[in-house]
């Protein structure tokens, strides 16, 4: 059976890889395989009760994740539609090129660790074309947004799916993870700038602005209320968590439900269709579901395996052999740059118990921090990577050439920093 399982899990793995040559979007690969894991689970149990029972336990644990992302997901997207973002890059007025770069890579880093690192590519790859109009001139600023995307979010429990993952989970803490790799995720960041900045020279050049006609404009009012009112509810889930003692997908969703009053009261003047444009129904509608699909159909496969006691067998092999927490931690956390680190962490989630590694505990934050930065060495490692590979036209060999080395320098670097301020401060428990 546990064979079987195995079996199935990396034919999935691989349609998921090679979704553009088989033609067939992950999501679909994803909820197979996750499916059919729990097919042959209770094919080949005596006790089909108890699998049904540990498949709602599972379940009851990948929805709270599955809430929360298409909470912060229509939140994001109701602030997009308000051009809430515009407001940010309006701002930025700088030129020269080093000093550019240092901007955008801070932005990025600090805009994930609110947003996610999906969303935070998306609005900084669109913001570069605004302010950079050769496409040449922008692909060491699109890697450096990948770096800085993936940074920014493996410090926040909202910043990044899988330290959002964890904080689910009961692995991490709000306060301990923001304090515990914040420095490390900067260094991450910083050592890749500091070296890209002795190759840039001279300024940019602007496109020319396009003022095009809009049949129904918002006022800097409302794109103001909204920015600020979505940003504060996602700042706000994790002070929800720690008053009401509720999971976090319970603080996403009020939110939503107090940003939907809000875009209600906003546009009630307005006609029905320019309400429409507005709204949460839409927002809903434009937000990535598959994505969300593809999340459910993983985690399902993943605790197939952990209740099997597939997961649980591997740790113990890697524990006897590797035996180095750091090397074991690192070696999950590059590995993410082949494998999408979702599933990384649901494995690591299932082999390690809270027993073995309590909240908190130096292995959970370390791999937050791996499995978060480790993406950006390959172009198809992360969310952020993929994205803007889709949205610049960037070759894999470009990035693995010109950028690869760069994350990996910023990845090595940060996890220095982090077993230095572990080993100088103690913070081991």
């Amino acid at each position: 059976m546990e064979l079987l399982i195995i079996a199935i899990f990396i034919l999935g793995y691989t349609a998921i890889a090679f979704e553009h040559t088989i033609k067939l979007n992950k999501a679909a690969s994803a909820l197979l395989t996750g499916i059919l894991c729990w097919i042959v689970y209770i094919l080949f149990s005596p006790d089909q009760q108890v699998v049904n029972a540990q498949l709602i336990e599972h379940m009851g644990n990948v929805s709270g994740i599955l809430f929360f992302l298409l909470g912060a997901m229509t939140i994001v997207e109701l602030i997009d539609a308000h051009d809430g973002f515009n407001i940010i890059t309006s701002k930025i007025t700088e030129t020269n090129k080093r000093k550019l770069i240092w901007i955008i890579g801070f932005i990025t880093f600090f805009l994930s660790s609110v947003l996610d690192n999906l969303t935070t590519t998306i609005v900084m790859v669109s913001l570069l074309r605004k302010l950079i109009k050769k496409s040449e001139d922008r692909l060491l600023f699109v890697g450096i947004i990948i770096i800085a995307a993936n940074a920014g979010g493996a410090w926040s429990p909202i910043g990044d799916v899988t330290t959002t993952m964890l904080w689910i989970g009961g692995q991490i803490t709000t306060t301990n993870i923001i304090l515990k790799l914040i420095l490390p995720s900067l260094i991450c960041l910083i050592v890749p700038l500091v070296i890209v900045s002795f190759r840039m020279k001279g300024t940019v050049e602007r496109p020319t602005a396009l003022s095009l006609p809009r049949a129904d404009i918002l006022s800097k009012r409302q794109q103001y209320i909204v920015l600020i009112s979505g940003i504060s509810v996602l700042i706000m889930v994790p002070v929800f968590k720690t008053l009401t003692h509720l999971p976090p997908y319970m603080g996403i969703l009020f939110g939503l439900g107090i940003l939907w009053i809000i875009t209600v009261i906003l546009h009630q003047s307005k006609e029905d269709k320019h309400k429409e444009k507005y709204s949460v129904s839409q927002a809903l509608k434009n937000i990535d579901t598959p994505s969300v699909l593809f999340f459910l159909g993983i985690l399902i496969a993943i605790s197939s395996m952990q209740s099997t006691g597939i997961l649980t067998g591997l740790a113990d092999k890697m524990t006897q052999h590797i035996g180095n927490t750091n090397v074991i931690v690192m070696s999950i956390g590059l590995l993410s740059s082949i494998i999408d680190n979702v599933p990384l962490v649901a494995a690591a989630q299932g082999m390690y118990s809270l027993s073995l590694y309590p909240t908190d505990h130096y292995f959970w934050e370390f791999l937050a921090y791996c499995t978060g930065t480790g993406g950006s060495a390959l172009i198809i490692g992360s969310a952020a990577g993929v994205v803007a590979m889709g949205m610049e036209k960037l070759s894999f060999m470009w990035y693995l050439k010109k950028v690869s080395w760069l994350a990996l320098l910023g990845f090595f670097a940060g996890a220095f920093v982090y077993i230095l301020q572990d080993v100088i401060l103690n913070l081991n428990k």
